[in-house]
């Protein structure tokens, strides 16, 4: 099993605390949409794939679960990944910095895309946003602070990481 950070770096202008949304009361999380490439022959999925911590399949010949199973349409080695724990904010203005944890076995992470809901707070008043990312990015105004509020140029990157305990 490999353990990888998500990291997110994106441009916040007079925002913070840049999270997907997940609703506790109903215990929904937040889907992450993931392109996967094959650990064995090295194909990559057409789309993004769509992973969410609180859905299990059972993995064959195991009695364990993850959140995704997947066979590679091309070897059809059998894959799993998993999410391994809540999404953290992201703060830190135009850096790398890492939201949630992903333990794949057989397959590794190549690329993100931020779609759905995401929340922030500003800066500069006690107003907070919720908006969608499926652009890559959001502007909006804070009526509050009188400022102009966005998030933009979206990258992320996945780098071996360290499971959390």
């Amino acid at each position: 099993m490999t353990v990888f950070d998500l990291q997110l770096k994106a441009d916040l202008e007079n925002v913070t605390d840049l999270l997907p949304v997940e609703d506790t009361e109903s215990d929904t999380a937040y889907t992450w949409f993931i392109k996967f490439q094959c650990g064995s022959c090295h194909e990559t999925t057409e789309n993004p794939v769509a992973i969410c911590r609180n859905e299990f399949s059972p993995i064959s010949g195991s009695r364990g679960e993850a959140n995704l199973v997947m066979s590679c349409k091309f070897c059809k080695r059998e894959s799993s990944a998993s999410i391994s724990g809540p999404p953290q904010s992201y703060t830190k203005n135009g850096e790398f910095a890492t939201v949630t944890q992903i333990e794949c076995r057989g397959i590794d992470p190549v690329a993100f895309e931020p779609r759905g809901e995401w929340k922030a707070k500003s800066a500069e008043s006690n107003s907070r946003f919720t908006f969608s990312l499926d652009e890559n990015e959001w502007y909006d105004y804070d009526d509050d602070a009188g400022e102009t509020v966005s998030v933009s140029n979206i990258e992320a990157q996945f780098v071996r990481g360290r499971q959390q305990k």
